[in-house]
């Protein structure tokens, strides 16, 4: 292939072999490392497991010679020393006999030559003394025998204590050995089993992480894996090693990705224009311009957790079928996250699910106040806190592109919110542009922290988790919150009312909201597969102009021109940061 391109170009070259066969022939190599790299890691798999089973078989002959020359050497310790000890024994009666019998003559003789015979007299041998001289000399052959005892012992025990002295530094040597085989044991099966998750997720095809690097925002409304503009790595290290480089997609499917990525954004617009019918107006909303339709609740706190929780309950019943098409492994992931007890992990996890919450609820107080393409305008100003937080948490200095783009877009807000004091008011603006706000930075908390979290566990598992605490987190706030009214005395806008009529059509919309969630949900997961996470998060920066378009279409809801400038300003420089972080990484490599 370097050949190739080192060749001079020559007209009509391009026409002789089109670039689809040169694409397919790139992808064929690729394909080919791959498999070559799969051969290479199942090669190291089963030579490591064949060094493991050597290795244990070498430790076990090495206890077992250990025990055999323990045995062997405290038998020929003891033979050796009851041999010896005979052996001296017999001596020591041999001198003690040839001793005794000289004294006895030589004493016999001595009482002799004092009586005055004046002659030698020799002593047969075997022929005792007069008993006074025997007492004399058991006494003296006693005392050498105790003395012969005595460092006899000595000398045991001066042995004993050698061999106790060898015998337990020889089993320290054996307990580290035994503690290096497991730690041989423990450092080969996490490799084998790293090694066999990614083989599994190679084989699946179903998560890359690069893939999930991006911003993704047309998910303002969902939780899934938004990737902050950070560039320099976060202070937990990435568990599982970076996946192989994937062959780069066909034109067609990126296509196929642009345009579900297309679809996912609208069908999240219909999710604002949606809860924008469900809740209450001071008119009737006419729809397409054929019929009215008056809302269901009014735009309150209480209200909005009630439309949340209603969502959710549709969402967690039908999620986790969604979530088992999308990534069968997703329920071994989860019982290992649960299992593995990682407190930072979790931490994070349920963090950026409560950051979501408080999203959510603030988003639905914002689009029940201002008109709802201005409200989901303002909210596009988490990429501009996340910027400001990475680098006042990471260091992460914005570039100057980022920094421009930051303008852009605070410049868009300023117009898409001033204008809202002056117009008529169909809601409390104050509340509904501090809501916006609100959403927009809690949104960035939840970014933050989904982005520490990634690599450590799959996107797919991560947003069920984030759905499961988010239901508690309503659940629990709809529980608590008459408690704080009556406690409180905080104001009536933050209680739950529905009004008994209703009900049905509450349900309905919040059942319309759960499966616009989840198709807009499957629709993006698909485009980032496809087309990946850089394209299609260029796409979803039209969340703002397509939500302020289907607004007018469908209820009529008019903006001024200002607006309308600050909207396609803030979609701009969202687009801008989008563009800079998908081409930044080809710049630096």
């Amino acid at each position: 292939m370097a050949q190739r391109d080192k060749q001079p170009l020559r007209p009509g070259a391009g026409d002789a072999k089109p670039a689809e066969e040169v694409l397919n022939s790139v992808i064929q190599e690729l394909e080919t490392l791959h498999e070559n790299v799969r051969g290479q890691l199942a090669e190291d798999i089963t030579r490591l497991q064949t060094e493991k089973t050597s290795l244990i078989e070498d430790i076990d002959r090495l206890r077992e010679q250990y025990r055999q020359l323990h045995s062997q050497q405290v038998e020929t310790l003891s033979q050796r020393y009851i041999y010896q000890q005979q052996l001296w024994l017999k001596q020591l009666a041999q001198v003690l006999a040839n001793n005794l019998q000289e004294l006895l003559v030589q004493r016999f003789n001595e009482l002799s030559a004092n009586s005055g015979q004046g002659m030698n007299v020799a002593i047969p041998s075997g022929e005792f003394p007069t008993p006074i001289l025997a007492n004399n000399y058991n006494e003296r052959a006693s005392e050498l025998l105790a003395s012969l005892d005595a460092s006899v012992n000595r000398t045991f025990n001066m042995m004993d204590r050698d061999l106790s002295t060898y015998e337990s530094s020889l089993s320290q040597r054996l307990r580290n050995m035994e503690g290096m085989e497991r730690q041989g044991e423990a450092l080969l099966e996490t490799l084998v089993n790293r090694l066999r998750v990614e083989l599994e997720e190679e084989v699946d095809g179903t998560f890359d992480p690069r893939d999930y690097d991006s911003t993704d925002t047309t998910n303002s409304l969902h939780p899934e894996q938004p990737s902050p503009a950070i560039r320099k790595p976060l202070p937990e290290p990435t568990v599982p090693p970076p996946a192989p480089t994937p062959a780069k997609q066909p034109a067609s499917q990126v296509q196929v990705g642009l345009l579900l990525a297309l679809i996912s954004a609208v069908v999240l617009s219909l999710f604002n224009v949606s809860l924008k019918i469900i809740l209450k107006a001071k008119a009737p909303r006419m729809i397409f311009g054929l019929f009215e339709v008056q809302g269901v609740v009014s735009p309150g706190f209480g209200n909005s957790l009630l439309i949340l929780l209603i969502r959710l309950i549709v969402v967690m019943a039908l999620m986790p079928i969604l979530a088992t098409f999308l990534y069968p492994s997703v329920w071994k992931d989860l019982r290992r996250f649960i299992d593995n007890g990682d407190r930072d992990l979790w931490t994070k996890v349920l963090g950026s699910a409560f950051f979501l919450f408080l999203s959510q609820v603030c988003i639905y107080i914002a689009i029940g106040n201002i008109p709802t393409g201005v409200a989901i305008t303002i909210f596009f100003i988490y990429p501009i806190v996340t910027v400001l937080a990475s680098w006042g948490l990471f260091g992460d200095r914005p570039t100057l592109l980022r920094i421009l783009a930051m303008c852009v877009i605070t410049s868009g807000l300023l117009l898409a919110a001033l204008p809202s004091f002056g117009q008529k008011a169909i809601g409390d603006v104050g509340l509904g542009v501090t809501a916006a706000v609100a959403a927009g930075v809690t949104f960035a908390g939840y970014v933050l922290l989904t982005q520490m979290a990634a690599g450590k566990l799959h996107p797919i598992p991560f947003s069920l988790v984030n759905f499961a605490a988010i239901f508690v987190f309503s659940a629990v706030s709809l529980i608590l919150l008459p408690l704080g009214i009556d406690g409180l005395g905080l104001p009536a806008n933050l209680a739950v009312f529905v009004d008994p009529n209703v009900w049905s059509g509450l349900i309905f919309g919040g059942f319309i909201l759960g499966v616009l969630t989840l198709f807009s949900y499957l629709l993006n997961n698909f485009a980032i597969r496809f087309a990946g996470a850089a394209l299609a998060s260029v796409i979803g920066t039209l969340g703002p102009a397509l939500t302020a378009l289907f607004a007018l279409v469908i209820i009529n809801e008019k903006i001024p021109f200002i607006q309308v400038s600050g909207l396609a300003l803030v979609t701009l420089g969202v687009a801008g940061m989008s563009l800079e972080r998908m081409f930044m990484p080809k710049k630096t490599t």
